[in-house]
């Protein structure tokens, strides 16, 4: 089977197609630490692409319990959906081929797509960029990993600061059709212990926007009832609690959060 593109979907028709569409495998992208396949999802003569990580292709980690990473995919696209930003594609946990996993939309980037994080060169960065971090290629030329002060970025460094997102890479950065910006890969995220890591560190200690203050606003309201009851389903008690206790810290202080220095600031790679 080939899809040209996957077609445009409301998320109620989205949620459908993850939920109760066939599933077929179309291959697996072998960059993934764990096991990640791209597929179709058939229903009511709709096919649309997704991605599909089963609980049984989840590689141990020492600070996440086994089997806990497809079930914070789909935590974090709850939260990402009280928010009402849609920084997440809409995310499910349902049974495939190789058993239960996380099954995504599949966000097609447009070929001539901006492009919001990257490394440039050290002494073209454009305007309105963030220099995070420098290097060097194998040739010694100077590069800065960088990215865009972008009010979509805003709403996901807001995000990721909520969800304690553990590996914000560039490359987990998508621009759909339309500009609309989405994160994947949220996996190692929710943990009770400060896991912070991301390449959106450019509005650190800056305030934040007024727009971000009244959704951690409604979102704490949320926690405290039908989102954290939700979210119960996929992690811990004491896992709700911290993501709740965050969104305090985060309106307690009214800025966006500093790099631990406990705990590697940038993933590696952090492209």
């Amino acid at each position: 089977m080939t899809v040209e593109a996957s077609p445009v979907l409301d998320e109620g028709d989205a949620l459908r197609l993850l939920e109760r569409g066939e599933f077929e495998i179309e291959g697996r992208l072998v960059d993934a630490s764990n096991t990640t396949l791209r597929g179709f999802l058939t229903l009511d003569g709709v096919t649309t692409r997704c991605v599909y990580k089963p609980v049984r292709g989840e590689r141990p980690l020492w600070d996440f319990p086994d089997g806990t990473l497809a079930g914070r995919e789909v935590s974090a696209y709850l939260v990402s959906r009280a928010t009402g930003w849609r920084v997440v594609p809409p995310t499910v946990l349902r049974d495939g081929p190789l058993g239960p996993g996380a099954c995504q939309l599949w966000i097609d980037e447009p070929d001539d797509g901006e492009a919001l994080v990257g490394f440039v060169p050290a002494f073209e960065l454009p305007a309105g960029w963030f220099r995070i971090a420098s290097a060097r290629d194998e040739e010694g030329n100077a590069y800065a990993l960088a990215h865009a002060d972008d009010p979509r970025l805003v709403r996901m460094a807001v995000f990721d600061a909520v969800i304690n997102n553990g590996d914000r890479k560039g490359g987990h950065v998508l621009v759909g059709a339309g500009g609309q910006v989405f994160g994947c890969d949220h996996g190692v995220s929710f943990n009770v212990d400060d896991k912070l890591r991301t390449v959106l560190w450019g509005w650190s200690r800056s305030r934040l926007p007024e727009e971000a203050v009244e959704v951690l606003e409604r979102l704490g309201e949320a926690l405290g009832g039908s989102l954290g009851e939700e979210l119960a389903g996929h992690l811990t008690g004491a896992e709700v609690a911290r993501t709740l206790e965050r969104v305090g810290a985060l309106l307690a202080t009214r800025r966006f959060p500093t790099p631990s220095d406990d705990w590697p600031a940038v993933p590696w790679p952090p492209i």
